[in-house]
Formats: structure tokens, sequence, C-alpha cells
């Protein structure tokens, strides 16, 4: 009996020990074997980051022409590969192509899994049969696209009669560049996975304002399919002049000595008056304001309520009467029963330094798919440089 124990005991410190750590890509079926077990040494969190960098080599990080191909080339790029190193090419791969993630940043791309369609007739989940592209742009904090602060693009993949067609568990390669008068200005890459895609959010300030002529912009938008790469240009976009990024100003050699010299002559001057100040007041500390915008902050929390990333929703917020997490997830009663939003319009009511209100108008839809529109305005408080949702007020609501 003893004898037995201990067979069962080694046998038992033998498949520990042989537990995968790394990627052994040698075939598509060891690949898949040791993502998997690797997996499970992670954390629910981390399996879900895991999942997205893997999705994120994927796309952006290999070449291929369909699916297959580029699982088989991503299993020779991480071959011998462990976690912390795989997160870390994720990590170079976005950056370098310019794609809003981060290993360290809450999941935001929703339930990704690059084995999760590949069946005994390696089905490819990215042959989706679509006639053209359309795309949807929704000026966001202002009255209409001339005013706007910034710009909500969305691309749709129609049949032929213009109806947006419905797929799901893909990873389309999705790109956004930005042109006026023939130069590009910006790029912007993103994963389109099903026909609920958010879009990319373009900020106005971004654009550089003496690169804009006439106040326009021409956006076009590219989406990769397995067999053809649906493409779609729309020209002559207005962008709100005010809130593109300033010029640069040039200063000549004379003006730069002016001020050299202007500045020497006032030092002193200007020493005296600073020890006058410190002597004759207190010292205070104050925050300075933040950085994002409080519309902005809104807009993320509803994206990442729409892509149903909870969690990373829930980061955005600071609202007792919402409570605990599991309340404000419950799939009943809280924002778990959202399937999806649709964002028409956000704009800012009020802003200082310290708190702000916003307005947003979107469309729901619950996991019943019962629809509803909303208009409702949120209250936002200033924390550690940046700001977090504190209240919120239906102002109307109508079924559709």
């Amino acid at each position: 009996m003893r004898g037995l124990y201990s067979y069962f005991l080694v046998m038992l410190l033998v498949f520990t020990s042989c537990k995968k750590d790394t990627v052994d890509g040698s075939s598509m079926k060891t690949f898949q074997a040791s993502i998997n077990e690797m997996s499970t040494s992670l954390s629910t969190l981390e399996q879900t980051k895991f999942n997205e960098a893997l999705y994120i080599l994927k796309t952006f990080g290999v070449e291929g022409n369909t699916d297959i191909q580029k699982l088989e080339a991503l299993a020779k790029l991480i071959n011998g590969k462990k976690v912390p190193e795989i997160f870390a090419m994720a990590d170079g791969v976005a950056q370098k192509n310019n794609v809003e993630w981060s290993s360290t940043s809450p999941p935001d791309l929703g339930n990704m899994n690059i084995f999760q369609n590949i069946t005994a007739t390696e089905v490819d989940p990215n042959d989706i049969k679509a006639s053209a592209l359309n795309i949807l742009i929704t000026p966001i904090d202002g009255s209409g696209a001339s005013g706007a602060r910034a710009l909500r693009v969305t691309p749709r993949l129609v049949d032929e009669a213009g109806t947006p067609i419905e797929f799901s568990n893909a990873g389309l390669e999705t790109i956004m560049e930005v042109y006026s008068n023939g130069e590009k200005l910006l790029t912007a890459k993103n994963l389109m996975s099903s026909n609920e895609f958010k879009g990319f959010y373009l900020k106005v300030d971004v654009l550089p304002a003496d690169k804009i002529v006439d106040s326009k912009i021409d956006i076009k938008v590219s989406v990769k399919t397995t067999k053809k790469t649906h493409q779609l240009l729309k020209a002559g976009v207005l962008v709100n002049k005010e809130s593109l990024k300033p010029e640069k100003e040039e200063t000549s050699e004379e003006e730069k000595k002016e001020k050299e010299e202007s500045k020497n002559s006032t030092d002193s001057e200007t020493g005296e008056n600073n020890e006058n100040k410190d002597q004759n007041s207190s010292s205070s500390s104050t925050s300075s304001a933040p950085k994002v915008k409080p519309e902005a902050v809104v807009d993320k929390f509803l994206n990442r309520i729409g892509n149903q990333s909870l969690r990373s929703a829930y980061e955005l917020v600071d609202n007792p009467n919402w409570g605990s997490y599991d309340k404000f997830s419950n799939p009943n009663t809280g924002f778990g029963a959202v399937k999806s939003v649709e964002v028409k319009n956000i704009s800012v009511k009020s802003s200082s330094d310290k708190a702000a209100s916003v307005n947003a108008v979107y469309q729901i839809v619950d996991k019943e798919g019962k629809s509803i529109m909303l208009n409702v305005s949120y209250g936002l408080k200033q924390v550690d440089d940046s700001w977090k949702i504190s209240s919120y007020k239906v102002n109307s609501s109508e079924k559709k």
C-alpha cells in the first residue's frame, strides 16, 4: 500500500514539474495546448489580458492572408516565450502601430480568444461576406460636426442593400487615416470583433491647425476581411477650428535676443518680488486641473459598458449610489443587463477645476433585445488629477 502511494506521489510530482510555462509552437495542436496550459496559472483578470495580448500580436504583429496563416506565424513568433515576454511584445506592437492598448490597463477588448473559432474544418471567422463599407461620423460635444471637439467614426460592413451585416467573434484589422489637402495627419488602428464595433474616438485637438485647409479633413477607413479589404473615404468633414492643436510660433533670432535681454534685466527685480510674496503669503497647495476632458471620461465609460468591460468601467466611477462592483455589474438590476450602447451626442453643461456636468444622449439595448433612448446628466468630480463619475440623473427615456 505504501509503495502504491509512493508511486502516485512520484507521478504527481512528474506531471506538476512538466507543466508548461513557455509556448510550444512546433505545431498548431501543441501551440494551442501550451497556451491553454499557461493560462491556467493566471488569475481571471490576467487570463483576459493574456488573450488580448495574443490577439494584438496576431492582428498587428504577424503577416498572413487567413486566420490560420496568422496563427501559424504567431506560433513561430512567440515559440519558447513566457507570459511576461508575450505581454512585453504585445505592448511594443501596440505602441508601434498606434493601438490604444496596454498590458497594464483594464481589459477593454471584450472576450478575446484566438482559438475559439478554429474548428475541425478550420472555419475562418474573418471571412465576412460584405459588399461595401459605410462610415457614420457623429459629432461629440457640439450641435454639429463643425462645432464638435471630437468625432466618433463608426465603420459598418454592409450588404448590397446597405444593411449592416451581423457577425461576431472576429478580429478584423481596422485602420482610420485622417488627411487634409492630401497630407496624412493621423493614423489609428483597432480590432472590429462584431457588427457592434464602437469605432474610433477622434479628438480634434490632436490635429495640427497649420495642416488643416479650410477647416476640413478627409477620413479614410479600411476594414480587412480574409478575402477583401473594404475602404471608404469621407471627404470634406468640417472640424472646429478653435479646437485644433495650435500652431507652433516661430521666433526670430532678434526676438530671442530681446527676450533674453529682457529676462536678464528683470531677474533681480523678479527675485525681490518673489521674496516679498513668500514673506507676505502663506503657502498653499492646489491640485492641477485634470488633463482629461470630462466628456471623454463619460464617452469611455459608455464604451466600456457597451463592450461589457464592466470592471474597467467601474474604475471610472466614484458614485456611492452605485455601491460595490457586484451591485454595479448585476446582470438583472445593474449595468450587467446592458448588451450594447450607441452614443448619439455628448456635451459639457458646465465645468470647473473641481467639478463638471456632462449631458449624454445614447441608445442602449439590453440582453433581452429591448431598446431605449436615454438622455442622462452625469456629474463628475476631480480625483487625483482626473475625472470620476459621481452622480447620474436620467432626464428622459424613450422606448424604441
